[in-house]
């Protein structure tokens, strides 16, 4: 009866620290049980590529999108702080799972919005302030080829909080915020990822191994 119990557990599937049950995050998520092990594929390949330890550190996140690890980037910064739902330092598989859902066609655009202004609230005050604007606008189009001068972004800033501050109190809240967004909702255009929605047609080497179906 032992060496059956010892037998049972050797076969045993061992899971690293952070994984969590495809069904569970299906039930919670706009993915397929078989897109989530997809992703769990490319999650283990991201989380081992400095450190093999099964979590994703925020060097292995700069390597994945801007392929260099030590490089300084706010807005990066900032996805990976999302990301880290249990600010541990780490991106667990669920918490990648569930920040990535934001990115899906289907997530709602309100929950969009929502991730959006979290994301430019650096101090997490509830409230972006005209020196967080002007960060993360510097921070994002500092991401593309244009050559965009301080008094340019100054301006940017500037004009925004004219536009959108309507209670005039030098800051914007989430009611101002989602009118920004009902009024220019191309603003929430990098907030969806097409290829999310065919998770297991983008990663199909990914999923021919795959234990479970829907």
């Amino acid at each position: 009866m032992l060496a059956f119990v010892k037998c049972f557990s050797l076969k045993r599937t061992k899971h690293p620290r952070g994984y969590e049950d495809p069904h569970v995050l299906a039930s919670e998520t706009p993915f397929t049980v078989n897109e989530i092990e997809a992703l769990h594929n490319l999650f283990k390949k991201l989380s081992t590529s400095i450190i093999d330890d099964g979590l994703i550190h925020k060097e292995e996140l700069l390597l994945a999108l801007f392929r260099n690890s030590s490089m300084q980037n706010l807005f990066a910064d900032r996805v990976f702080y999302m990301f880290d739902r249990k600010r541990n330092g780490v991106i667990e598989f669920g918490e990648f799972v569930r920040s990535l859902s934001i990115f899906h066609p289907y997530t709602p655009e309100h929950e969009k919005s929502a991730f959006m202004f979290k994301l430019f609230d650096l101090h997490g005050t509830g409230f972006i302030q005209p020196h967080e604007l002007k960060k993360m606008v510097g921070a994002l189009l500092g991401e593309t080829d244009l050559e965009i001068s301080e008094e340019s972004i100054e301006a940017i800033v500037e004009q925004t909080m004219l536009e959108v501050d309507t209670n005039k109190d030098g800051k914007i809240d989430e009611e101002e915020w989602k009118e920004l967004i009902a009024k220019n909702p191309s603003i929430l255009k990098n907030m969806t990822l097409p290829y999310l929605k065919e998770v297991t047609l983008a990663f199909p080497s990914f999923v021919l191994d795959s234990e479970v179906e829907d």
